[in-house]
């Protein structure tokens, strides 16, 4: 479906990518890797058009339509709604559908039998076209979608002006996602939502039957989703013929023998340096020390992956004495400030040493309030919170790794959130989140996403705390940067309770599970596969206890009330049965009428007047199709239904 053959992009002196070449084939279902920074979304652009190579050639087989989550988000008016932005948003919806509209209303107003028959056959066209987009279902699909996202139904009709950036991000991944795009490019779609619309989305691209190319480093979706690896690292794009956990495996091993053929290069290179510094201005040596300068040009520099630096090396320092409890929610509510709706109220929450809890729920449900309340950044507007026994929170925001002077020093911060430090002492405690001397003289600017949340790390650990609040903390971190920071918070001695829409990272740290959600705040004493087998249980169909009633009554009323059910539904599935009969009975008569049709064009037996009128039948025969099958179609599952009940 997608090939790239020999592709080099180059920013300045910088190469991107340097004679890339693999493919995606049709129907595959891609996870794409590498550190922040690699090259990864430009990957996405030189697919979309929207980017040229220096060099190479990226084609498409055919002009599949391609599904591809947008950055800027406007409607086309303020007064454009939710729903109607997603369905608009569609290509070809919103023509086709007024297409319809027009040719419907145009038709009972035409005596000319010509035109007439090309209207028909126009309205025919647009109705395939509309079929073929999945038009008739498309507005369930995207309710469906915008459910599993998140929205409550009371938001489908609100101004879409009147949404957040994040939650336009889930209303365009709807739009997508609906569409039914035969390549469905996907860019971290994870950092717009949380932890159930995670779930739902992992759910739908599981049935998703296309092409899918997924950049992200969420473990979890790609474990769940991809069955094979692009990495994306040092300029090249390499395939492993397998998904994540078969990546990383073949990844260390290449990366050994890569870093070996390297180290002999390295050698050979250095030896014929070496003869050729020596003998070049040697009358007798003058040849082979040219022959060596050949040899040296000739060497292929092997470059070894840049292998993500974002990772590091983090050891949190043990949390100092604490109490047995932490904190304690006494009767708390809080609303807003100006606001006289509660987000909760008449919260009871006891948070005991050692737990490591994580928030779960929706966007917009009350999480970080709730994480803010418990680290003491908020008061309660109603009840208390009571902090235990020496008890020293440490709070790290969304927004505290981008709230840091980017002209500073990484050793300036450090030492400007803990001055009475001696350097030394400074310098080793920044050695013990992957900052050596090198680093400590680098600006905050010119930091990768995961280098400024260990520098937000330092900040907090100079003042050890023994109660951690962590909202969000993997957000700009890749695959070894999670791997780094969920090790290091599950061997943590202290108390964490944190909000993560990272599924992996929330199964590898919480031993608890807070759920926020419109019904209240409920809490599961377990890790998240337990919270998610008791929600799973609560949301046991009604179905199982209908059964459960019938089993009570006797045998004999049962088989009563079964006949009457079937004598009750008799004359329905009897008018339909007739339906699907007559339905493929004339879907018969036309595919025969079409063959013959067929056969006479071909065998050369007709004039030109002729093979107009038979151009004109095909094309009224195909719209006849097309009406037939849906009919046939909407009958048949109707029936399946019926007889299913």
């Amino acid at each position: 479906m997608i090939e790239f053959r020999d592709v080099s992009v180059r920013y300045g002196p910088e190469a991107l990518f340097e004679h890339a070449s693999f493919k995606i084939n049709a129907g595959e279902r891609v996870g794409v890797v590498g550190p922040n920074g690699s090259g990864k979304s430009t990957l996405f652009k030189l697919i979309l058009g929207d980017l040229t190579p220096d060099t190479g050639d990226v084609l498409h087989e055919g002009s599949p339509r391609i599904g591809f989550v947008r950055q800027h988000l406007e409607p086309d008016s303020p007064e454009q709604t939710l729903l109607q932005y997603c369905l608009e948003g569609i290509p070809g919806f919103e023509q086709t559908e007024r297409e319809i509209a027009r040719l419907e209303e145009l038709l009972p107003t035409l005596t000319d039998p010509d035109e007439k028959e090309r209207t028909l056959r126009s309205l025919g066209d647009a109705h395939t076209r509309f079929e073929q987009m999945g038009g008739y279902s498309l507005e369930a699909r995207v309710k469906e979608s915008l459910g599993g996202l998140g929205y409550a139904t009371e938001d489908f009709n609100k101004p879409f002006v009147t949404f957040s950036g994040g939650w336009r991000m889930r209303a365009e991944l709807s739009r997508v996602l609906a569409s039914k795009p035969a390549l469905l490019l996907l860019d971290e779609p994870s950092n717009y939502l949380d932890l159930p619309a995670v779930e739902w989305l992992q759910r739908f691209l599981k049935a998703f039957d296309g092409t899918l190319v997924l950049i992200s480093h969420d473990r979890y979706l790609l474990r769940a989703i991809t069955k094979l690896t692009l990495e994306v690292d040092g300029g090249t794009v390499t395939r492993y013929n397998g998904p994540l956990d078969y990546y990383l495996e073949e990844r260390e091993l290449r990366y050994r023998q890569l870093v070996q053929a390297k180290a002999n290069q390295d050698r050979k290179r250095e030896q014929l340096e070496r003869f050729v510094e020596r003998f070049k201005a040697k009358a007798s040596k003058a040849t082979q020390a040219q022959s060596r300068e050949k040899q040296i040009e000739k060497l292929e520099e092997i470059r070894l992956p840049a292998r993500s630096r974002t990772a590091g090396y983090m050891r949190l320092p043990p949390a100092p004495h604490a109490g047995a409890e932490i904190v304690r929610l006494e009767n708390a509510a809080y609303a807003y400030p100006g606001s006289d709706k509660n987000i909760f109220s008449a919260l009871d929450l006891r948070v005991m040493n050692g737990d490591k809890i994580a928030i779960v729920g929706y966007n917009g449900m009350g999480k970080t309030t709730l994480l803010r309340l418990l680290a003491g950044v908020r008061e309660p507007t109603e009840g208390k919170a009571v902090f235990g026994y020496h008890v020293a929170p440490g709070y790290q925001s969304q927004d505290l790794a981008e709230t840091m002077n980017p002209d500073e020093t990484v050793f300036g911060i450090a030492k400007a959130a803990a001055d009475a430090l001696p350097e030394k002492e400074l310098r080793n405690r920044l050695g013990g989140f992957g900052f050596d001397v090198n680093d400590c003289a680098k600006q905050v600017k010119v930091l990768s996403g995961g280098e400024k949340i260990r520098l937000a790390f330092v900040r907090i650990f100079l003042n050890p705390p023994n109660f951690l609040l962590l909202d969000e903390p993997t957000t700009h971190l890749d695959l070894e940067g999670r791997e780094t920071l969920q090790k290091a918070v599950r061997d943590y001695n202290g108390t964490v309770v944190l909000v993560s829409h990272d599924v992996e990272f929330v199964r590898g740290t919480a031993t608890n599970i807070l759920e926020v959600s419109r019904a209240g705040i409920r809490r599961f004493p377990g890790g998240y596969d337990y919270y998610l087998e008791k929600i799973a249980a609560d949301a046991m169909p009604e179905a199982v206890e209908d059964t459960q009633r019938e089993n009570k009554v006797s045998a004999k009323d049962l088989r009563r009330q079964r006949a009457q059910e079937r004598a009750a539904k008799a004359p329905e599935m009897k008018r339909l049965k007739r339906k699907v009969a007559e339905a493929e009975a004339a879907i018969a008569a036309l595919e025969a009428e079409q063959a013959t049709i067929l056969e006479s064009l071909g065998d050369g037996s007709l004039d030109a007047q002729g093979m107009a009128e038979a151009g004109k039948r095909l094309k009224a025969l195909e719209f006849d199709l097309g009406k037939q099958t849906m009919e046939w179609e909407e009958a048949a599952l109707a029936l399946e239904a019926l007889s299913a009940e």
